[in-house]
Protein backbone atom coordinates (compact mmCIF):
# COMPACT_ATOMS: atom_id res chain seq x y z
CA UNK A 1 0.00 0.00 0.00
CA UNK A 2 1.36 3.41 -0.91
CA UNK A 3 0.21 7.01 -0.95
CA UNK A 4 -0.19 7.10 -4.72
CA UNK A 5 -2.74 4.29 -4.50
CA UNK A 6 -4.60 6.15 -1.76
CA UNK A 7 -4.54 9.39 -3.77
CA UNK A 8 -5.91 7.54 -6.79
CA UNK A 9 -8.89 6.25 -4.81
CA UNK A 10 -9.61 9.64 -3.24
CA UNK A 11 -9.38 11.50 -6.53
CA UNK A 12 -11.56 8.93 -8.30
CA UNK A 13 -14.36 9.77 -5.89
CA UNK A 14 -13.68 13.53 -6.08
CA UNK A 15 -13.72 13.44 -9.89
CA UNK A 16 -17.03 11.60 -10.06
CA UNK A 17 -15.43 8.25 -11.02
CA UNK A 18 -13.97 9.73 -14.22
CA UNK A 19 -10.50 8.17 -14.49
CA UNK A 20 -9.41 10.52 -17.27
CA UNK A 21 -10.05 13.49 -14.98
CA UNK A 22 -8.27 11.67 -12.14
CA UNK A 23 -5.24 11.10 -14.36
CA UNK A 24 -5.18 14.79 -15.31
CA UNK A 25 -5.44 15.88 -11.68
CA UNK A 26 -2.69 13.51 -10.53
CA UNK A 27 -0.50 14.23 -13.58
CA UNK A 28 -0.34 10.60 -14.61
CA UNK A 29 -1.93 8.30 -17.17
CA UNK A 30 -5.38 6.75 -16.99
CA UNK A 31 -3.94 3.20 -17.16
CA UNK A 32 -1.62 4.15 -14.31
CA UNK A 33 -4.58 5.23 -12.16
CA UNK A 34 -6.40 1.99 -12.97
CA UNK A 35 -3.32 -0.03 -12.05
CA UNK A 36 -2.87 1.82 -8.74
CA UNK A 37 -6.49 1.16 -7.77
CA UNK A 38 -6.32 -2.48 -8.85
CA UNK A 39 -3.11 -3.06 -6.85
CA UNK A 40 -4.69 -1.56 -3.73
CA UNK A 41 -7.83 -3.64 -4.16
CA UNK A 42 -5.71 -6.77 -4.62
CA UNK A 43 -3.74 -5.99 -1.48
CA UNK A 44 -6.89 -5.33 0.57
CA UNK A 45 -8.68 -8.34 -0.89
CA UNK A 46 -11.87 -6.38 -1.62
CA UNK A 47 -13.22 -4.30 -4.47
CA UNK A 48 -13.57 -0.62 -3.55
CA UNK A 49 -15.55 0.40 -6.65
CA UNK A 50 -18.70 -0.83 -8.37
CA UNK A 51 -17.94 -1.36 -12.05
CA UNK A 52 -19.76 -1.88 -15.29
CA UNK A 53 -17.18 -3.20 -17.69
CA UNK A 54 -14.30 -0.73 -17.42
CA UNK A 55 -16.42 2.13 -16.02
CA UNK A 56 -16.51 2.99 -12.35
CA UNK A 57 -20.05 3.57 -11.11
CA UNK A 58 -19.59 4.18 -7.39
CA UNK A 59 -18.19 2.81 -4.18
CA UNK A 60 -18.87 -0.66 -2.84
CA UNK A 61 -19.72 -1.03 0.88
CA UNK A 62 -16.03 -1.76 1.67
CA UNK A 63 -15.14 1.32 -0.40
CA UNK A 64 -17.57 3.44 1.63
CA UNK A 65 -15.84 2.32 4.83
CA UNK A 66 -12.33 2.68 3.41
CA UNK A 67 -12.74 6.18 1.92
CA UNK A 68 -12.83 8.13 5.22
CA UNK A 69 -9.80 6.17 6.42
CA UNK A 70 -7.95 6.94 3.18
CA UNK A 71 -8.80 10.64 3.52
CA UNK A 72 -7.55 10.68 7.14
CA UNK A 73 -4.31 8.96 6.16
CA UNK A 74 -3.65 11.48 3.39
CA UNK A 75 -4.53 14.39 5.68
CA UNK A 76 -2.18 13.13 8.39
CA UNK A 77 0.60 12.64 5.83
CA UNK A 78 0.13 16.28 4.75
CA UNK A 79 0.18 17.37 8.42
CA UNK A 80 3.40 15.44 8.99
CA UNK A 81 4.99 17.09 5.96
CA UNK A 82 3.90 20.51 7.24
CA UNK A 83 5.48 19.84 10.66
CA UNK A 84 8.75 18.89 8.98
CA UNK A 85 8.67 22.01 6.84
CA UNK A 86 8.00 24.23 9.85
CA UNK A 87 10.85 22.78 11.89
CA UNK A 88 13.23 22.84 8.94
CA UNK A 89 12.57 26.56 8.57
CA UNK A 90 12.67 27.39 12.29
CA UNK A 91 15.43 29.95 11.81
CA UNK A 92 13.51 31.84 9.14
CA UNK A 93 10.85 34.45 9.64
CA UNK A 94 10.17 38.05 10.38
CA UNK A 95 9.96 39.80 13.72
CA UNK A 96 8.03 43.07 13.77
CA UNK A 97 8.18 45.22 16.90
CA UNK A 98 6.17 48.41 17.40
CA UNK A 99 7.88 50.86 19.72
CA UNK A 100 8.44 54.52 20.25
CA UNK A 101 11.71 56.03 19.10
CA UNK A 102 13.01 56.20 22.68
CA UNK A 103 12.13 52.55 23.41
CA UNK A 104 13.69 51.43 20.14
CA UNK A 105 16.85 53.35 20.89
CA UNK A 106 17.39 52.58 24.56
CA UNK A 107 15.20 49.72 25.84
CA UNK A 108 14.98 47.24 22.97
CA UNK A 109 18.54 46.60 21.70
CA UNK A 110 19.58 44.25 24.53
CA UNK A 111 16.39 42.07 24.65
CA UNK A 112 16.17 41.88 20.87
CA UNK A 113 19.79 40.80 20.49
CA UNK A 114 19.38 38.12 23.20
CA UNK A 115 16.06 36.84 21.87
CA UNK A 116 17.30 34.25 19.31
CA UNK A 117 19.66 32.66 21.86
CA UNK A 118 16.76 32.17 24.30
CA UNK A 119 14.76 30.27 21.69
CA UNK A 120 17.58 28.35 20.03
CA UNK A 121 20.65 28.28 22.24
CA UNK A 122 23.83 27.80 20.29
CA UNK A 123 26.00 25.13 21.83
CA UNK A 124 29.73 25.39 21.29
CA UNK A 125 31.27 22.65 19.21
CA UNK A 126 34.79 21.36 19.67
Amino acid sequence: MNFQQLRSVRETVRQGFNLTAVADTLHTSQPGVSRQIKELEDELGVSLFRRSGRRFLGLTPPGEVALPIIERLLLEAANLKRVGDEFAACDAGTLAVAATHTQARYALPRPISAWPQKLWPITPTS
